[in-house]
């Protein structure tokens, strides 16, 4: 099979390794892939040699976890699955794989595009966003940053019930959000941005800011624009690959004094009323994705800026790298 490493900085090699297909145990199914998705954000900076994540492999490494394939073949007693399925998992771009059916693997219904469903992992931890931070439907959500999470959040906040405002560095990005569901835009550098966000919210201002961008900066401008009261669910890597800060981020004029809460949107959502399965894990928020997109009121695909073949994937990742603002929704070719 097929596998993307990156070996370092800008270092991106496609390789090849043996993968046994022709014995699979009891419970191990093999899917052959046929898209993978760029998760912008996060690989750009593993790429770029960004500080480690905590947990995360170091260099050599794999890269991507947007998985879609099609099941090639099946252990005796594996009974989630049938050759000829659709899945979406969180594996690497890579030709194919094995895998065990109690991972987080996940059935795309047959009314979702493949293109679609393959962002659905990525929508999912969109999703997530909104339920770490206890989100009521109804409240002003203003989703700040834009790439691929960023996106997801402003269309599943809509989803949700949220009324939704777009906050980003570029007009290209502004525009795809209005598209997907914002109900305003606005130049995260606008210097009346508090009072545009004022007569957008009628002075209520915004219950919850989704923070996608890595930045300080970002993180800055969140905190700051949040109403009293307010919560900021912080999905971005903060301060990754940034030199010392020039500010405290616990500033009494924002934490202590507005009281606002901050919550790193990772791990487990607590239920308030639990059942026996895990409502907001990332196999039932991925599960909740493709639904919504069976239904079509969601579209990742058409927010797609580019289609390559899996050869061509250094080309996306050095674009990305230059912070290329017409790119976003990528999709890898397989086949």
């Amino acid at each position: 099979m097929k596998i993307a490493i990156l070996y370092g900085p800008r270092d991106l090699r496609i390789e090849e390794k043996f993968i046994d297909t022709d014995n699979l145990e009891d419970d191990q199914i093999w899917v052959e892939t046929l898209l993978t998705a760029f998760k912008t954000g996060t690989d750009r900076g593993n790429y770029e040699g960004a500080e480690s994540v905590p947990g995360a492999p170091n260099y050599p490494r794999w890269v991507g976890d947007s998985n879609l394939g099609v099941v090639r073949g099946v252990g005796r007693s594996v009974k989630k699955f049938k050759v000829g399925d659709r899945i979406v998992s969180r594996y690497p771009h890579q030709s194919e794989y094995v895998a065990r059916q109690s991972e987080c693997l996940v059935l795309v219904p047959n009314e979702v595009k493949s293109e679609d469903a393959v962002f659905s992992h990525l929508y999912a931890l969109s999703a997530l966003c909104f339920h770490k931070a206890r989100f009521v439907p109804g409240e002003t959500v203003a989703v700040l940053g834009l790439g691929v999470i960023g996106m997801g959040a402003v269309a599943v906040g809509r989803q949700y019930g949220a009324k939704v405002i777009a906050l980003g560095n570029s007009e290209i990005r502004l525009e795809m959000a209005l598209s997907v569901g914002a109900h305003t835009s606005l130049m995260s550098d606008d210097e009346n941005i508090k009072q545009k966000i004022k007569e957008t919210t009628g002075s209520c201002g915004i219950d919850l800011v989704v923070l996608t961008a890595n930045p300080w900066q970002a993180y800055g401008k969140a905190v700051d624009i949040i109403r009293t009261d307010g919560r900021v669910a912080i999905v971005a890597l903060t301060g990754r690959g940034e030199g010392p800060l020039d500010f405290n981020p616990l500033d009494m004029r924002w934490f202590y004094s507005k009281g606002i809460s901050l919550i790193a949107v990772n791990g487990r959502v607590g239920n308030m009323f639990p059942g026996n399965e895990d409502l907001y894990s990332g196999e039932s928020l991925c599960k909740q994705m493709l639904g919504y997109m069976a239904q079509g009121s969601l579209s990742p695909s058409s927010l797609i800026s580019h289609r390559m073949i899996y050869s061509d994937m250094g080309q996306a990742y050095e674009m990305a790298y230059r912070r290329e603002k017409n790119m976003l929704n990528v999709i890898f070719d397989w086949n």
